[in-house]
């Protein structure tokens, strides 16, 4: 039995060996990032278990050994360049890293010249994944995803200003460019960058704040490199800028350090309160809470000297991802080959210990990067898959809040769903509108302590007062201008004007600037092209839009509607006997008097032979013929209609009965209890037939004309003014005739009279 069982291994071992005669013993990838950093810690420890766990994985690289060749870029450019020709000299598949979007930059050009696949698990920078990189895979999210999300949650609180602090880079260079973009789609916008060097230096940072501080936006969005130390919320509390009414919101880069720098003190929550955050989002999974188990293991075993954070994640999914890939290559191709690029012939390169002349060409380069954009299995991190810019689909951001207790969550946001308290893999399950109320938040503990909104926004240290130019009006003063004596500026318009402002919810400082001698009403075009000249910041009066005002200015809302107005004489109803008889007219009188007699006759006519009411002596007959209709009016019919046609002609004379009656009722008891207005103005046809004068308080240049040629302005309106309030004023009734044109400048400025246009207070005694 036993020499059966040896006989079977020494079988299975050679067949093994034959199936994998052609696979390599082994395959080098390599590893370039920042090994003493915030991600750069993390990372190696992920790479180095996910190496482990490859080659312990039988299914995986079927016995070819994975061996992962590490350098220290050291946040640097050069550094990292070195450190990616030490690892092209080994001849590796492919290449791990940078961690910092800067260094990838400069390695990305490397990895294209000698076609090595260039994975990285932190360089978020959007520009990577433009075709000048085509070698370069990106296996977490792209910052475009991050500022989409930034950009969300400051147009879901409705601010729309910010300042913007950033790393003086290419990652924080292109973040805030994908930032501008998304506010500018969303209306919103950047009033204030504060750039700032690599080196994070303390009086800098303490400059660009103090600076900040007098610009009104109060609310912050911080992209800069994981800091340890904390250094701009310190330094921005010792301002007392971490207080009531500012907004702070930070990109991934504050999570993966409070992450890492586990646990952390209580000093840095006591600083960091009232912080928004986004984190990006990794579903809960068997295979995560294994993971994160594992690695709080070997923290207490002294094998993990830091944190574990979601670039970790990412950096040992990386591994597999790259071993999977490798491992399809092998099947497909056998081997891993590197050959020399025609006329390639460097000299050794003295004192950097790299030999160019040894730098090879992967020759199936481009075929490893297909297969890797194809990759789609779960990892640590979920469901690993590219899109069409080489970076992995978007899982979404944990929306989180720093308070002195610690981090907590407040919701989620993803580009399919939008903002959820719930995570966006449950979503999926169920109907979610991204512009609904379902889009919410958790309860959020903004700086202070306070949980209401802060308003994002302040009167600047340095702000002037809004110049607001109004007309110094000579006539309807009412309106608006300015006393001559106290030099005060009152009237309806400027009351409106104070009352908008009690709705804003802060301050607005402002002075008003008066416009004209007081003597004549001034020139309202000149007074609107101040406001194009940058003379005055905004207008308040009665100023009428036209349409060439527009061209240059911004009006408010119109509250109401102006027309013209035609001043008419009160004609008081006098009584008199025969008053009755002015509801018709005498045509009217004569056609109901003709339907009396002809519904008499048609009635007669219908029933003379089948009725005996309807026969009898002819002055009978005919004295029933007249009475019969005139009598519907006041009771009912002695004489009953027998003929079906008959009956159909009394409904309808009863119904026109109930109509005469009830108009004739209407028009006596307007003409006894209405006071009337008359003028032989009917409309603006009549106005341009007849010779009526037009009065205006500043007439404009050939109006008469402009009106007798047809040519008023369409739509024209009134912007803060009311036509009720002239009859309060002149103390008199108006006509109101709405027509397509509408008043010029102000109330009153179209006045129509029979003879002669007389001043407005002479007009009393209409």
């Amino acid at each position: 039995m036993k020499k059966f069982m040896v006989l079977h291994l020494l079988t299975w071992i050679w067949l093994c060996g034959v199936a994998h005669s052609g696979r390599p013993a082994s395959v080098n990838i390599g590893a370039v990032f920042s090994f003493d950093s915030i991600i750069g810690r993390a990372a190696k420890t992920a790479m180095e278990m996910a190496v482990s766990d490859v080659n312990e994985d039988p299914t995986v690289l079927m016995g070819t050994k994975l061996n992962l060749i590490m350098k220290d870029a050291m946040c640097n450019a050069f550094l990292g360049s070195i450190g990616a020709f030490q690892v092209l000299e080994k001849g590796v598949a492919a290449i791990i890293g940078p961690q910092s979007s800067a260094v990838a930059h400069t390695v990305s050009q490397i990895a294209d010249a000698l076609q090595v696949p260039l994975v990285s698990y932190a360089a978020t920078d959007p520009t990577l994944s433009s075709l000048q990189f085509p070698f370069f895979i990106r296996t977490t999210q792209s910052d475009l995803a991050q500022m989409t999300a930034m950009a969300d949650i400051i147009d879901f609180h409705g601010w729309k200003e910010v300042i913007v602090v950033f790393l003086d880079d290419d990652y924080g260079r292109n973040g805030l460019s994908a930032l501008s973009d998304e506010l500018e789609k969303r209306k919103l916008k950047i009033s204030y960058k504060l750039p700032l060097s690599i080196k994070f230096d303390l009086d800098e940072i303490t400059n660009l704040l103090n600076q900040s501080k007098v610009v009104g936006p109060r609310v912050y969005v911080v992209h800069v490199n994981p800091d340890p130390r904390l250094r701009i919320f310190f330094i921005a509390h010792k301002l007392q800028m971490m207080a009531k009414d500012y907004v702070w919101l930070v990109t991934d880069w504050l999570s993966a350090t409070l992450d890492s720098l586990s646990p952390v003190n209580q000093t840095s929550f006591s600083v960091l309160q009232g912080v928004v955050g986004l984190r990006q989002h990794i579903p809960d999974s068997s295979k995560k809470r294994a993971f994160v188990s594992r690695w709080i293991k070997m923290q207490k075993e002294g094998l993990a000297n830091t944190g574990l954070n979601s670039y970790g994640i990412y950096a040992y999914d990386t591994v597999w991802a790259v071993a999977r890939a490798i491992d399809i290559f092998i099947k497909v191709h056998n081997n891993i080959t590197f050959s020399l690029p025609d006329n390639y012939n460097l000299s050794h390169t003295v004192g950097i210990g790299i030999l160019l002349d040894k730098l090879k060409i992967f020759a199936g380069g481009s075929d490893l990067v297909d297969i890797l954009l194809q990759s789609n299995f779960t990892g640590v991190s979920g469901q690993l898959h590219f899109n069409s810019d080489r970076s992995i689909v978007s899982g979404g951001y944990d929306i989180i809040n720093v308070n002195q207790m610690g981090i907590s969550g407040v919701g989620f946001w993803s580009n399919n769903s939008g903002f959820s308290v719930v995570p966006p893999t449950a979503l999926k399950k169920r109907k979610y509108n991204r512009f609904s109320q379902d889009q919410k938040l958790g309860k959020v503990i903004w700086p202070g302590g306070v949980t209401d909104q802060p308003r994002g926004w302040v009167i600047a240290d340095n702000t002037k007062p809004l110049r607001i130019g109004v007309p110094k009006r000579a006539s309807f003063v009412e309106f608006v201008t300015e006393l001559p004596d106290s030099h005060q500026i009152q009237g309806y318009c400027i009351d409106v004007f104070k009352k908008a402002l009690e709705f804003i919810p802060y301050e607005v400082p402002f002075v008003f600037k008066p416009f004209g001698n007081g003597k004549e009403n001034p020139n309202y075009d000149a007074l609107v092209k101040m406001v194009d000249e940058n003379v005055y910041d905004a207008v308040v009066g009665d100023i009428a839009i036209v349409t060439n005002r527009t061209m240059i200015v911004d009006f408010s809302q119109p509250f109401a509607s102006s027309s013209l107005v035609i001043v008419a004489p009160i004609n008081k109803a006098r009584s008199n006997a025969w008053v009755f008889l002015q509801p018709f007219t005498a045509d009217m009188w004569c056609a109901t008097a003709a339907s009396f007699l002809v519904v008499g006759v048609v009635i007669w006519i219908l029933e003379h032979r089948v009725n005996n009411d309807f026969r009898g002596p002819p002055k009978k007959q005919l004295l029933t013929m007249l009475m019969f209709s005139l009598s519907t009016l006041f009771k009912k019919n002695q004489e009953d209609t027998v003929s079906s046609l008959s009956k159909m002609v009394m409904i309808v004379w009863l119904f026109l009965l109930m109509v005469i009656t009830a108009s004739y009722t209407a028009s006596l008891t307007s003409i006894l209890t209405v006071e009337q207005l008359s003028s032989p103005i009917t409309g603006i046809d009549s106005l341009i037939a007849s010779n009526w004068p037009i009065g205006f308080q500043v007439p404009p240049r050939n109006m008469l004309q402009h009106l007798r040629r047809g040519h008023l302005v369409e739509g024209w309106q009134l912007s803060l003014m009311s036509f009720h309030m002239l009859s309060y004023f002149c103390q008199m009734k108006l006509i109101l005739v709405l027509l397509d044109s509408h008043l010029p400048e102000a109330v009153g400025d179209l006045l129509f009279k029979e003879s002669l246009l007389l001043p407005l207070t002479c007009l009393q005694q209409f």
